[in-house]
């Protein structure tokens, strides 16, 4: 997959799109990512030792990766993730500035 943890993406469709944040978790499986704070849903919880009057809680969703962009750390604009092979390693490269990622 392009796109791993802690790489800083925008979201390029859907109700948060134009936002951007950093990827906390990976699902290789369904090729969905967690960003925190985006894509969150309402959720109601029932009453519980860690909270005593239950309520209605927003929890962020995984979203998929191809609603997203990854944002090149060098020239800070989204782009396509091209790759290199260098010494025997695949590194990932911006196709906008052609730098390593």
């Amino acid at each position: 997959m392009k796109i791993r943890k802690n790489d800083k993406v925008k979201v390029i469709s859907g109700k948060d799109k134009g936002r951007s944040a950093v990827v906390e978790h990976v699902y290789e499986k369904s090729k969905t990512v967690l960003l925190p704070g985006l894509n969150l849903y309402k959720k109601h919880i029932k009453k519980n030792d860690k909270m005593p009057k239950g309520g209605i809680v927003e929890l962020p969703r995984p979203l998929a990766v191809a609603k997203v962009m990854l944002v090149c750390p060098k020239c800070n604009k989204a782009t396509r993730v091209g790759y290199r092979t260098e010494k025997n390693r695949k590194r990932r490269v911006c196709r906008q500035c052609d730098s390593v990622i």
